[in-house]
């Protein structure tokens, strides 16, 4: 086979069609770089939200522990009673500690 040298034509159509590539590299790039950056920033979001999910998930867990606890064990309200409202039998003495915060009480039994 005879291998035609065009001389400087051969070499620039190689270079225009190595140029044309590369733009169109560059160009599927811009137009799919902010869709990329926008699904990552939708996934920070959905990994936030399922995190808060989880959080809230044990919070009500937490939750619906107590209020079984608060409706079959009346210990536990006399409890709660004593605790958070200060309250006594009748012949306890109540002794209260005051903090920084607010006022603690304590029963004596």
């Amino acid at each position: 086979m005879n291998d035609v040298d065009l001389g400087i034509w051969g070499k620039l159509t190689r270079a225009i069609l190595v140029l044309l590539v590369a733009a169109a590299m560059v160009a599927i790039v811009t137009m799919y770089y902010p869709l990329l950056k926008q699904n990552e920033r939708m996934r920070q979001v959905v990994y936030h939200l399922d995190t808060q999910i989880q959080q809230e998930r044990a919070l009500e867990k937490q939750f619906g522990y107590a209020i079984e606890s608060m409706s079959k064990d009346p210990r536990s309200v006399e409890r709660l009673a004593r605790e958070k409202l200060g309250y006594a039998k009748p012949g306890e003495t109540v002794i209260r500690f005051e903090e920084a915060g607010g006022v603690q009480t304590t029963p004596l039994r």
